[in-house]
């Protein structure tokens, strides 16, 4: 028999005792229900007392020893005493983890926010106190946007991609930058990390210059070069088994005079700011204008399509819009096939306007497609020489987006083709009737 049972058996055993014992006294004096009234109180006092002692006891417990009681008393106490030591025990585990916690998040090097799903503060590190200058308590339960109102972030927060982080320069004086990436979780809660990027910002800036610098120099060069050997290849007395030879080093200057051009023009892209406003742009046009270039080439796909489905024009910078829609149907017409397709798509909705460019080339093996617009980087090193492609087409594509602050989505299948997508805010968007008004104003 368990030790609960048993306490409960004897203090049945203890009343019923009480209650004859009670009455045979009561009988003995000639009053049974006087002796049995008289029982019952001494046996209420005694479980008041031990109530009293066992309430004495609970509020100060943290120094006082346990009333050694028997019976079901005893039983109770001892649960509670059971109860208390593993309770003690999750806490001391509870406050081991937390310090550790506390020890390893202070030890990181990137600063670590947590936000509720009104995007309110309700934790942060050390490092995330020290690079955007929070309070420990002052700053706790403030919307995070309300203290770090970099323009970038706030739309950053505000979106729904937070696959890439935002860079944004940092809120002291100094000429600093932090990437800051969301990572949702839970029930609408979000961790924010931050990273200063300050030293590898300045490195990007220092290749920008070199690259800028290097490729400005070469350019007069190669154009003396380039000069000379067309007048070379003009001469009439120039000997035949030297004109392959001159006709090569023609083409290879060419394709050296347009990497330096999309060199320079990176390297202006990168260095501007995101454009505000711009004129409209006509993007059904443009479209039959990029097709009609298509069409003109003494080899493309046997069929250039057109999809227009909206007549909303874009703004922004003309020449950068076109520049990037041209690399885009430029690279489709290099890599289909005459006997392949190109289609090109202009909508718009809620989400904003959306240009695509749709091939049925030879596809792109989803490994190379987070790469596809770093500089120099090509899929196929063989195919895009002898296509003469720079390999700088789509990294200007990527930063003329950013400066409209758009974004590009590439969709592709091995054998089966691929599509470029340039999505465009909805604040880019206007229509032909205001755009002509504008142009015109």
């Amino acid at each position: 028999m368990q030790p609960a049972t048993q306490a409960w058996w004897f203090a049945a055993v203890r009343l019923l005792g009480t209650v004859l014992l009670g009455s045979t006294v009561g009988w003995l004096f000639g009053n049974t229900w006087g002796g049995l009234a008289c029982a019952l109180v001494l046996h209420l006092a005694w479980v008041l007392a031990n109530l009293f002692r066992l309430e004495w006891w609970l509020r100060h417990r943290s120094y006082a020893d346990p009333p050694d009681v028997g019976g079901v008393w005893g039983e109770i106490i001892a649960q509670i005493v059971r109860l208390h030591r593993r309770k003690r025990f999750h806490k001391q585990r509870f406050v081991q983890l937390m310090r550790q916690l506390q020890r390893s998040t202070a030890a990181l090097p990137d600063g670590v926010v947590i936000l509720n799903a009104q995007r309110e503060i309700v934790w942060f590190n050390r490092m995330a106190g020290r690079l955007l200058n929070l309070r420990r308590v002052g700053d706790l339960g403030m919307r995070v946007e309300h203290l770090l109102r970099a323009p970038e972030f706030v739309r950053y927060l505000a979106g729904h991609d937070f696959s890439n982080p935002v860079t944004v320069r940092t809120t002291s004086g100094e000429d600093g930058f932090l990437s800051l990436q969301v990572a949702p979780y839970g029930e609408g809660q979000l961790l924010l990390l931050v990273r200063d990027v300050t030293r590898q910002m300045r490195l990007e800036a220092v290749r920008r210059d070199f690259v800028a610098n290097a490729s400005h120099e070469l350019r007069s060069p190669l154009t003396v070069i380039s000069g000379y050997l067309e007048t070379l290849a003009q001469e009439g007395g120039l000997d035949p088994e030297l004109k392959g030879p001159v006709a090569e080093m023609r083409r290879q200057a060419e394709r050296m005079t347009t990497i330096i051009r999309d060199l320079l023009e990176l390297s202006r892209l990168e260095e501007t700011e995101e454009i505000e406003g711009g004129v409209p742009v006509d993007v059904a046009a443009l479209a039959a204008l990029l097709r009609k270039d298509v069409l003109a080439r003494p080899v493309h796909p046997h069929e250039v399509r057109l999809r227009i489905e909206s007549p909303l024009q874009l703004v922004g910078d003309e020449p950068e819009i076109h520049s990037a829609f041209s690399n885009l149907v430029d690279n489709a017409a290099k890599y289909t096939p005459a006997e392949g397709s190109i289609e090109i798509r202009w909508w718009a909705d809620e989400e904003g306007g959306h240009f695509a460019v749709t091939d049925t080339g030879m596809g792109i093996p989803p490994e190379h497609i987070p790469r596809l617009t770093e500089r120099f980087y090509r899929v196929d090193r063989g195919r895009s020489r002898a296509t003469g492609g720079s390999g700088l087409g789509l990294a200007i594509v990527k930063h003329v987006l950013q400066r409209h602050g758009a974004r590009l989505e590439v969709q592709s299948e091995i054998d089966a083709g691929s599509c470029f997508v340039c999505h465009f805010p909805p604040q880019r968007l206007v229509p032909a009737q205001r755009a002509l008004t504008s142009a015109t104003g």
